[in-house]
């Protein structure tokens, strides 16, 4: 025998009410894993019949009572439940009749009957409560299938009742099968519009050429033949209220196996908000390009207003910007005429003194008249180096300075240029690295800057010099132009004097600006420091209070290498011993001038006005020891010259003299090997020097 599935959770009911039948049954159907329930009556049968019934099992003698109950209990079952029943009878003569006998005593609507006649074997009896066990689980399954057919069909109802869109399923012939009230609000009727009789006049669609849809081109119409129609716009007209635009679609329901068509889908969508949201937006669109039409042709005549003003307008600002730059020249060129007219009536006036003497053979005192000119050109000399200063077009000779040790050295010299009064503070946080400086320059620009302290201190006080190494970020350098962050040296000049205005403060670093009674002061002390710190690609600030002072500060970049240049030792006049010079001169008198030195030297001079000339003499093989050119000459300049000189005499050392060169402002970028330079005005003592300098190297 096999063992009943143990998963099963029905149960057999036995109603066995003689002997030991009952306990028998039991034990055999529990020992193949069977649940069994003992209803000694047919009462308790129909109460204990339940889905969870399998089989009821029930012997011959069970039904010699009342089957009422067992009736009521049947008709009470579900549609789909006919709980299977075996009926043990005994044998007996004439045993098909009696079998039959004994099946109609069961009631009528008792369907599912195995009758086993005993003695039956356990096998027979274990097989045939197997059977009727899976006939009962079909039954289940069966319910359980209608169940969620019930669901799903309950579930769709409450989806198309509640859908906001209107459907409905259409039959072949185009009647209806089933709509939502969403469908029938534009056809209550629940009929497609081509079954009406005022369809065309309801429904108003165009095709796609323009034409209106007629009946036999209805949605639906052509869904039943098949076709697939997606959102097809019509106007619906009701009975009653305005015209509602919809969106209609047809899908065709297929046969999966022959394809044939067994009905259609109707969907109808309201798009009139929609519909009636996009001619409103058309309508605004269409007002907006007009208003906006409008606007630009205003626009375009404000245009061409703002262009007329603005041509008028910049009309005036080149005005006022020419009249503004022949007031500055005017200034500018007024303070130049000023100091170099009284120094030349010192020159010139001098010059005519010694010329009247030495006529008349008054040879006695002379020097004191050319001491005299030699004062004036000299203050002429640092008036045009203050002037280059300021334009910053001087000739810088950059080199890492110690700027403490620079400092240091001015202290005696500042104590004596300062009155008993003032007392001179020398501060410095040693050691720092050296800054990148024209060291001349950078004394200059320091004594200038202690001089305007000195003057702003006429009752005494402190002047105080201060270095130091700063950070300067990207912020700082952003509020000025022309610096790059890094690390930088500063240079302190402070006095407790009486300070600067406001107003003053702004104008400072301008060309002749000075506070000054006339004649004490040039106006190009802070200007020369301003170019000169803005040369050294540094800056200078300045910040005063009225009453307690004024500080000057100067940033000056730190040099890439550590190691300071020495200073050149200018000796007496040296004498050369008939060293080749080549002498390239634009100007007659300059030349005239530097030949004649040069032989009073003891060298050689030979001469050429332009690069040209010089070219010539070069290329006609002549050798020479030294060659000195100005770096300004007409058509070829020097630094050029000096590259075609190297080209004949490889090792030929060249000097040049400069007044103004703008491409030799940085010594550094403009000097090659064994070249060196001076700028003009200059004397014997230092051409001689720097001649002797060169020769010997």
């Amino acid at each position: 025998m096999h063992k009943a599935a143990a998963s099963s959770t029905l149960r057999v009911i036995v109603s066995a009410p003689y002997g030991s039948d009952a306990d028998s049954v039991t034990r055999l159907l529990q020992g193949e894993g069977h649940r069994v329930q003992i209803c000694p009556t047919l009462t308790e049968v129909a109460e204990a019949i339940d889905e969870q019934t399998g089989v009821a099992l029930v012997t011959e003698e069970a039904l010699f009572t009342d089957l009422g109950p067992l009736h009521r209990a049947l008709d009470a079952q579900p549609a789909w439940s006919d709980v299977p029943f075996i009926l043990l009878a005994g044998r007996q003569a004439g045993r098909f009749a009696s079998s039959e006998a004994i099946r109609r005593r069961l009631p009528d609507n008792a369907l599912s009957v195995i009758l086993l006649e005993r003695p039956v074997s356990g096998e027979s009896l274990i097989s045939a409560v197997a059977s009727g066990i899976r006939a009962r689980q079909k039954q289940l399954q069966i319910r359980d299938q209608f169940a969620a057919i019930d669901a799903e069909r309950t579930r769709l109802n409450t989806l198309l009742e509640n859908l906001p869109v209107g459907v409905a399923f259409i039959n072949t012939d185009g009647s209806t099968l089933l709509s939502n009230p969403a469908f029938r609000r534009f056809l209550p009727s629940g009929d497609i519009p081509a079954r009406l009789p005022d369809g065309e006049d309801r429904w108003e669609g165009y095709e796609e050429d323009g034409s209106r849809i007629t009946r036999d081109r209805f949605v639906t119409m052509r869904a039943l033949k098949g076709e697939l129609v997606r959102g097809i716009e019509f106007l619906h007209h009701p009975a009653e209220g305005p015209p509602v635009w919809t969106r209609v679609s047809g899908v065709p329901l297929l046969d999966p196996g022959s394809s044939r068509v067994t009905g259609s889908i109707s969907v109808i969508v309201d798009i009139d908000e929609q519909k009636r949201g996009q001619q409103a937006l058309a309508e605004a669109a269409q007002r907006l390009e007009q208003e906006v039409d409008a606007r630009t042709r205003e626009l375009r005549e404000a245009l061409l207003r703002l262009e007329a003003e603005a041509e008028e307008r910049a009309r005036a600002e080149e005005a006022l910007r020419q009249a503004q730059k022949m007031e500055a020249v005017g200034q500018l060129t007024g303070g130049i005429a000023h100091d170099f007219n009284n120094m030349l009536t010192g020159i010139i006036g001098a010059i005519d003194i010694l010329k009247r003497r030495i006529s008349s053979g008054r040879l006695d005192d002379l020097d004191r008249f050319m001491d005299a000119a030699s004062t004036s050109a000299q203050r002429a000399a640092a008036l045009t180096s203050r002037l280059l200063a300021f334009s910053r077009r001087q000739s810088l000779d950059s080199r890492p300075t110690d700027v403490c040790k620079l400092i240091h050295s001015l202290e005696d010299l500042l104590r004596r240029t300062m009155n008993e009064s003032i007392e001179v503070e020398i501060l410095s946080s040693s050691p720092l690295p050296t800054a990148l400086v024209d060291a001349n320059q950078l004394e200059s620009a320091i004594i200038n800057l202690a001089i305007n302290a000195r003057d702003a201190m006429p009752d005494g006080g402190r002047l105080t010099l201060s270095c130091e190494e700063v950070e300067l970020d990207e912020e700082c350098c952003a509020r000025n132009p022309g610096i790059t962050p890094g690390r930088y040296i500063m240079v302190g000049v402070s006095d407790t004097g009486v300070g600067i205005d406001s107003d003053t403060l702004d104008k400072v670093f301008d060309p002749f600006f000075t506070t000054k009674p006339i004649g004490q002061g040039t106006g190009l002390g802070l200007s020369m420091v301003y170019g000169f710190a803005k040369q050294s690609n540094g800056l200078v600030r300045i910040n005063s209070t009225v009453g307690e002072g004024t500080v000057v500060r100067i940033f000056l970049p730190v040099a890439d290498q550590q190691t300071e240049a020495e200073s050149v030792e200018h000796a007496a006049i040296h004498h050369g011993d008939g060293q080749s010079v080549l002498l390239v001169e634009d100007d007659d008198s300059v030349r005239l001038l530097v030949r004649d030195v040069l032989e009073e030297l003891g060298y050689k001079a030979t001469e050429a006005a332009d690069g040209q000339q010089a070219m010539r003499i070069l290329e006609s093989g002549q050798r020479f020891d030294l060659m000195i050119s100005d770096v300004g000459l007409p058509g070829m300049n020097g630094r050029q010259l000096a590259e075609i000189a190297r080209a004949h005499l490889p090792d030929l050392p060249i000097l040049f003299v400069t007044g103004y060169a703008e491409g030799a402002a940085v010594r550094g970028g403009f000097l090659s090997n064994n070249m060196q330079m001076i700028t003009k005005p200059f004397q014997i003592e230092m051409l001689s020097a720097r001649i002797r300098e060169m020769l010997e190297s």
